[in-house]
């Protein structure tokens, strides 16, 4: 068994700070691994989301073992559960990471699926929605608990949980998706300049702008994280501006809202566009993402106090940017209903042609609406791209524990979407072409669901890398249960898709031998801290012997 994270060490010992470990031999190398790293360590050559001196100072009440007076001030600040109480000032201070985070419900995928659920279904998928951002922010909560507790970010504990073949599997399947979602949002970001410069500039000039101007927004960290959390800050306000001008312009059926969010309603015509809904929620970087962006926050997982405090803190800012990016959707999904449920345009809806569409549907007012659609399109492309690339440093250097500079790691990841990004937009220049293509986007991100779910609730529930904070037995139930939902929900959809495209012996034999692949590693996962793999491996052996 591997030893118990030093939060959990000293809860054992009766609140004593453990002492520092001392060298292990490589042997031991992954169980090493599980010890969150001390800031202090110089000689620590394992690659970190967040040096230091890169690390927010939240000012948590803190004293050293032996200083009486520290202690007795420190207890006369908390409450009986050992946390201090609550503070604004606190909750300022550790809100951003799930501001960014909140990005991913709003990247241009999303987008697509909220128009396209208005347009087809109208107000009634309205509450699919909103429970599906709660399943969302259940899975954001233990991915910033992992982070917190353990000092680490997923793809660091996936390096040192799995087997050398399994971490490669998992790290490409990371980068895959990544590369998908980052191929949607970059060409998201593309159309709303072609938008907005009234198509002067084609979708690869759009391209190639969002790819450079992300490294412009990156740079900003360089000057502290916190600047680069307010740029965020600005492009969420710009979106929730913007469509919300659009939902006061429109003027939607309250009515017909309250009961879409309140009354659950589902029908056969709207089943596609259901499961979009909730296939939009988990997008697999971003659960990497978050227990990332929640280490920059100086917060030492060896105090159980502060972990639990900044555990507090982080879950009331991630509800709240979750809210947000809920209402932002409802605008979105609330305005194409208004304009083109029951039309005969529903259908043809897609993020390209959705702003000329509006603007012969709504006309131009004060502002043309059509402008208004591009400058919110503008700010959710442009945010999601570069959590996206913020996204693929982590995902690399955790699971390859490369020792690189940000901006390497930032020119890399950016040169695996960029690429495929600019092909896509010189063949697909055209409306049918890119919806075609943002379905296989799709399916693509569906396909990689369980390998950021899995890993994800496996590793939460060990005591051997959580210590205290490994969640209970009912939480573990009702996570599974979770995933389960959503990984069956993303099944329907891959079925539905590919029962429509795959024609002919050959390639229906492939997809078979691809499913089987696929529902192999899926069963390893979940059944790999059981007896059961050792067993089948053991009968394999035997009856090859």
């Amino acid at each position: 068994m591997a030893p118990l994270p030093a939060a959990a060490a000293a809860s054992s010992a009766g609140g004593g700070e453990a002492s520092p470990a001392a060298p292990i031999p490589s042997a031991d190398d992954e169980a090493r691994a599980l010890l969150p790293p001390s800031d202090d360590d110089d000689d620590d050559l394992e690659e970190r989301a967040y040096e230091a001196t890169e690390k927010v100072i939240v000012s948590i009440a803190d004293f050293p073992d032996d200083d009486t007076e520290e202690e007795s001030r420190f207890a006369s600040t908390t409450t009986t559960s050992g946390i201090p109480p609550f503070s604004w000032r606190k909750l300022w201070l550790f809100t951003g990471p799930g501001f960014l985070m909140s990005i991913a419900f709003l990247d241009p995928g999303n987008l697509e699926g909220d128009l396209q659920a208005g347009a087809v279904a109208g107000d009634t998928l309205l509450w699919l929605l909103m429970w599906a951002t709660s399943m969302g922010l259940l899975v954001q909560l233990l991915a910033a608990r992992v982070g917190v507790a353990t000092g680490r970010h997923l793809a660091e504990l996936c390096r040192d949980e799995y087997p050398g073949w399994a971490r490669r599997a998992l790290w490409l399947m990371a980068e895959v998706a990544m590369v998908g979602a980052d191929i949607q949002e970059v060409i998201g970001s593309a159309i709303a300049i072609k938008i907005l410069s009234r198509g002067f500039l084609p979708l690869w000039a759009g391209v190639v702008i969002t790819a450079l101007d992300c490294f412009i927004f990156l740079s900003l960290e360089n000057y502290g994280v916190r600047k680069l959390e307010a740029v965020f800050a600005i492009l969420i306000a710009t979106m929730a501006v913007s469509f919300a001008w659009m939902f006061t312009d429109t003027k939607p059926n309250m009515k017909d809202l309250f009961i879409g969010i309140l009354v659950p309603k589902l029908s056969s015509r709207t089943i596609r566009q259901a499961v979009g809904v909730v296939g939009c929620v988990i997008m697999p970087h971003n659960v990497f993402l978050h227990s990332a962006l929640v280490q920059s926050r100086k917060i030492d997982p060896n105090k159980e106090h502060q972990v639990r405090e900044a555990l507090r803190y982080y879950s009331i800012e991630s509800t709240i940017a979750l809210a947000v990016s809920f209402m932002i959707n409802l605008f979105v999904t609330t305005v194409f209903a208004k304009g083109f449920y029951g039309t005969k345009e529903a259908g043809n809806i897609g993020l390209e042609n959705a702003g000329q569409y509006l603007q012969e549907k709504f006309g131009g007012g004060f502002f043309p609406i059509l402008y208004i659609w591009g400058i919110g399109l503008l700010a959710a492309g442009q945010s999601s791209t570069i959590t996206g690339t913020y996204a693929g440093q982590f995902i690399m250097g955790g699971f390859l524990n490369l020792k690189l500079k940000k901006w390497i790691r930032s020119l890399i990841t950016r040169s695996f979407a960029i690429v495929p990004t600019i092909i896509v937009a010189l063949f697909f220049d055209k409306s049918d072409s890119l919806d075609v293509l943002n379905e296989w986007l799709n399916v693509l991100q569906s396909i990689q669901i369980p390998f950021a779910l899995i890993p994800l609730i496996t590793l939460v529930s060990k005591e051997q890398v959580m210590g205290v904070f490994k969640i209970g037995r009912n939480t573990q139930a009702v996570t599974w249960t979770v995933a389960t939902l959503l990984i069956t929900i993303n099944g329907y959809l891959l079925l539905d898709f590919f029962s429509s495209e795959i024609r002919g012996l050959l390639s229906g034999s492939i997809l078979c031998l691809a499913v089987l692949a696929y529902a192999s590693f899926v069963l390893y996962l979940i059944l790999r801290d059981t007896e059961l793999p050792n067993q089948i491996i053991a009968t394999i052996r035997k009856s090859f012997s």
